[in-house]
């Protein structure tokens, strides 16, 4: 009975683990996801600044975005998305009409986040996978957020895949741990533990100086054992 009871707890710590996206590693993808559209934001004013290559569209563009970006830093999602009916329209608004700017893009992804925040995830999907970027930082953790609203949805098999992608496109110590930390998780979810295994075992072996590294040999214990 004893060990019955030990499973079931067992299986319950893991659903709530993958379902709500492991505390710890959710507090540090929300840091990195403000972080790095923070940063992205500085240099893209900084170039328009010194370039002054700043199209009468994108212009329009950025200041309808910035009050949603105050929003945004307050965690006033709805408000955010819908605007508030006065000075500001929402980030939806400002997608339909600048979208093809790089403002209407970075509004896509601050779409996606506040639904995702909010728990639409099929809202939040439509607008996360609608934005691009080509680097190591912003798009990774996009793609990775996308797997999270995955997993949130059930299906921990395509979550587990934009985890993994995330963190091969991404290639740093910034963004990869977090990521294949998740997909372990996830992993150990479906009871594949040996690619529970493989993900943690990537970042104590590549990923060593990061954050997550500092505690992944229990992980691997964890998973090796139950596989077992």
């Amino acid at each position: 009975m004893a060990t019955k009871g030990k499973e079931t707890n067992k299986e319950l710590e893991v659903e709530e683990i993958v379902s709500k996206s492991e505390q710890f590693i959710e507090n540090n993808s929300k840091k990195i996801i403000y972080g790095i559209i923070a940063i992205a934001l500085v240099v893209g004013a900084v170039l328009g600044i010194k370039h002054g290559y700043l199209a009468p569209k994108e212009k329009a563009a950025a200041v309808a975005l910035f009050k949603g970006e105050q929003y945004f830093a307050k965690d006033s999602f709805n408000l955010a998305l819908n605007g508030n009916g006065a000075d500001y329209e929402g980030f939806d608004a400002i997608i339909d009409q600048y979208g093809s700017t790089a403002s209407g893009n970075l509004a896509k992804a601050y779409a996606g986040i506040c639904y995702f925040k909010i728990g639409d995830y099929e809202k939040a999907l439509e607008k996360l996978k609608s934005f691009k970027a080509k680097d190591n930082m912003i798009s990774p953790t996009i793609i990775g957020l996308i797997g999270d609203c995955y997993v949130n949805m059930g299906n921990i098999k395509e979550g587990i895949s934009y985890f993994e992608k995330a963190a091969k496109e991404a290639d740093n110590e910034t963004i990869s741990p977090v990521f294949l930390k998740k997909a372990g998780v996830a992993y150990e979810s479906l009871k594949q533990y040996k690619d529970a295994v493989k993900a943690y075992t990537t970042i104590k072996e590549k990923y060593y100086n990061s954050m997550e590294a500092s505690d992944i040999d229990k992980y691997i214990t964890r998973a090796s054992v139950e596989g077992k």
